[in-house]
């Protein structure tokens, strides 16, 4: 059986009503990136970060899976795939995927600040006072800027084992992530589905880049549709 690695991005969240960082109007608009998510910005003003992820972990409440993680599902039938995704959110569990690298952490989970591998199934708001077990205060379970990606190793071994490869809804232009492309291998057939894609430096040596500039909630379909009929 062979082995797919989906690399998910902003683009494909962002179809289901999940604001991105270049929204306009969205709840990054009014914040400072860094005072919000960087552990800079956690250091000099945990309540002000802890109540933006709270507004950002409500909003996930009222979302939904779209096409484009849904359709993903079906490929579990005839192929061993794994989803390595940049998004917080759960979208992919929820529609049913069962094997999800999550690089930048999970929005519905907490950890601690003295311990980080003390984590918390979390879906209500965090507040200054909410502690672990051994009685600190509890943090989003998210990656911020200026911390180690600490899944991006067993990301990279993922993706170097890979026969097919779908980057959807993201150009990986940020690093760690932006480096996995360049761990296929060389027969490795690549799907990249976006409405307007940006390639990767990455991108660029690729043999066996296939391009729909589409959004997921049409593209992935297509694809899956691809891959389980060739």
């Amino acid at each position: 059986m062979k082995k797919i690695v989906v690399l998910s991005g902003a683009g494909i969240s962002a179809e289901s009503g999940i604001s991105t960082f270049r929204d306009a109007g969205g709840l990054w608009e009014n914040y400072d990136i860094m005072e919000v998510a960087s552990i800079d910005g956690w250091h000099k003003n945990p309540d002000l970060v802890l109540q933006f992820y709270n507004a950002r972990r409500r909003q996930l409440h009222e979302v939904h899976p779209n096409p484009g993680h849904t359709a993903l599902v079906n490929l579990e039938s005839h192929y061993h795939v794994t989803i390595i995704t940049q998004n917080v959110d759960d979208l992919h569990e929820r529609a049913g995927s069962s094997n999800i690298i999550h690089l930048h952490g999970e929005l519905f989970k907490a950890r601690s600040t003295k311990k980080a591998s003390l984590v918390y199934e979390w879906k209500k708001d965090i507040l200054l006072g909410d502690v672990c077990e051994l009685g600190s205060q509890l943090r989003p379970h998210i990656v911020w800027f200026g911390e180690v990606v600490p899944m991006i190793e067993p990301a990279a071994i993922e993706v170097a084992m890979a026969d097919i490869i779908m980057v959807i809804g993201t150009s990986l232009q940020v690093y760690p992530a932006a480096g996995l492309l360049g761990l296929a291998q060389e027969h490795a057939r690549i799907f990249y589905i976006d409405p307007n894609p940006g390639f990767s430096h990455e991108m660029n040596f690729l043999k066996n880049l296939n391009v729909l500039s589409e959004k997921a909630s049409t593209g992935v379909p297509k694809v899956v549709d691809e891959l389980l009929n060739p």
